[in-house]
């Protein structure tokens, strides 16, 4: 049972880089798959676009999905443009905001895609069978050898021992792939590694101080969905009671409309009277009322956390 726990709480510790590393290997599964069962490279003039579809189409899609499966992006669409408003919200005035929330958001989301196009460069497959059909380099490889040379060209990625007979010379396809592959892993972990230090260096709260919040929002969202489920069921039971027995239901308090609104805002950080989250901060703000609700600087990306548990454990 020890062992079990211990376990528990280090994939809670470290549940956003284990999430990452299965959705890397998820999605190095699935290129593995469409690459020996799916692709099957045309070799005619064709191979330009059908390896580019294979390479780029399947990221972007993961792209999407990666929007759509992120906690951030509902809880900063939802109710942002309300019947009421008529559609009349600004997204001139929202801009900055909006922005701060979607550079990490996408920065997520590109975790799935960028796997699939590094994978798919080392397997080399979707590119020599791009490549072999692109102009620049059937000209480069194929200048003054005539037509013959083109056509043999298309062929590479059905048999790799065309390009013998083509050019001694060049590099292979399958070498050129997997050496960009590379260079775009290690501009990734480059890249991941300076914004991560960056957004630390940045954060408004101490290492430790760091630490604390992630329990504490951690704990909220789980105290939050045991009292949510109590508040619902109670309230459910209520209303099945009186209509089956046809009595009017008694006093039962529940938050009004205007209440969720306020604890489904955007978490924003303020210097001098820091919360740990919308909750926290409602609590302490006469139910929101205080000017001081209303207070706050931009949310730091270090601290993008306090919406994400918020919303994840909200089941988006």
């Amino acid at each position: 049972m020890d062992k079990l726990r211990g376990a528990l709480d280090f994939c809670i510790r470290h549940q956003t880089i284990l999430g990452y590393s299965i959705v890397s290997l998820l999605t190095a599964a699935s290129e593995h798959i469409f690459t020996s069962v799916v692709f099957k490279c045309p070799c005619n003039s064709g191979n330009m676009l059908y390896g580019s579809v294979f390479l780029i189409v399947p990221a972007f899609i993961l792209f999407l999905l990666g929007y759509m499966v992120n906690a951030r992006t509902w809880r900063l669409l939802t109710g942002s443009c309300p019947a009421e408003k008529r559609c009349s919200c600004s997204p001139w005035g929202t801009c900055t905001r909006y922005c701060l929330v979607l550079v990490p958001v996408t920065a997520r989301a590109l975790v799935a895609p960028l796997t699939w196009i590094a994978v798919a460069l080392l397997r080399a497959s979707f590119y020599e069978c791009a490549a072999s059909g692109n102009g620049l380099i059937r000209n480069l490889v194929c200048k003054d050898k005539g037509q013959e040379c083109h056509n043999l060209l298309f062929k590479i990625p059905c048999d790799e021992k065309v390009l013998k007979n083509i050019s001694d010379e060049f590099l292979s396809l399958q070498a050129q792939s997997q050496l960009i592959g590379w260079l775009l892993i290690a501009s990734i972990m480059t890249v991941a590694l300076i914004s991560t230090c960056v957004s630390h260096c940045y954060s408004p709260v101490s290492y430790l101080q760091l630490k604390f919040w992630k329990i504490y929002s951690q704990k909220e969202q789980e105290l939050f969905e045991i009292k949510a489920k109590e508040h619902a069921t109670r309230l459910a039971e209520i209303n099945t009671n009186c209509f089956f027995e046809g009595t009017d239901p008694a006093p039962f308090q529940t938050p009004s409309n205007e209440d969720w609104r306020k604890i489904s805002f955007l978490y924003t950080f303020h210097s001098q009277e820091q919360y740990y989250s919308m909750i926290h901060k409602y609590v302490n703000t006469n139910k929101g009322n205080s000017v001081r609700f209303g207070e706050g600087d931009q949310n730091p990306p270090v601290l993008g956390f306090v919406d994400e548990a918020s919303a994840s454990e909200s089941g988006f």
